[in-house]
């Protein structure tokens, strides 16, 4: 099953631009600079889309517009337009739970409190997608977390976390194909 569609959670607009909550759409833009493509509003899927060829496979790169807590609508349009199963589905988004300078991938699982994932999940019926988890590190108390996302990462913190997105770019190439248990070996054992 080769990944057809690639979505980076975060909020759209330039007030949101640097906060840890929008490093999905840091990597989707680092995704369409490498293999040149240029994002452009499409309203039918809410967000902000382009499509790359990334090892022989055309592959879509979703930025939803709808704010973090409704990313399903835009996910779900798009994938029910070009019929993409959730298997062939990538979301990139940033993860509480590890620390800046770690990525991981996994497949299925719940939402752990990740209101962008709360949302797809609903929206798809399904919690079987890929996750691609860029760690952001965690505030130390569970009140905070809100404040947390929403603001810029330490300078110390944003250079661990493009560490983290080179890594995963290392085996971008392997998830799109389909090798994701050699590219989750690579990736788990970096960081």
């Amino acid at each position: 099953m080769t990944i057809k569609l690639i979505v980076g959670l975060g909020n759209p607009g330039k007030d949101y631009r640097s906060h840890r909550h929008n490093v999905g759409f840091w990597f989707c833009d680092t995704l369409a600079q490498l293999y040149s493509g240029t994002f452009k509003k499409e309203s039918k899927f809410f967000g902000d889309v382009t499509q790359v060829n990334i090892a022989g496979t055309m592959v879509r790169l979703l930025k939803p517009s709808t704010y973090m807590n409704a990313s399903g609508k835009s996910i779900q349009s798009i994938a029910k337009f070009y019929q993409i199963a959730v298997e062939e589905l990538l979301v990139v988004h940033d993860e509480l739970d590890l620390d800046p300078g770690i990525a991981r991938l996994k497949s299925g699982g719940g939402h752990g409190g990740h209101n962008g994932l709360r949302d797809t999940i609903k929206a798809l019926d399904s919690k079987e997608f890929y996750r691609l988890r860029i760690g952001i590190g965690h505030p130390g108390d569970k009140s905070q977390v809100a404040d947390f996302v929403l603001h810029a990462p330490k300078k110390s913190e944003i250079e661990s976390i493009q560490n983290a997105m080179t890594d995963a770019l290392q085996v971008l190439e392997q998830i799109v194909k389909g090798e994701t248990e050699s590219a989750m070996q690579t990736l788990h054992t970096q960081g």
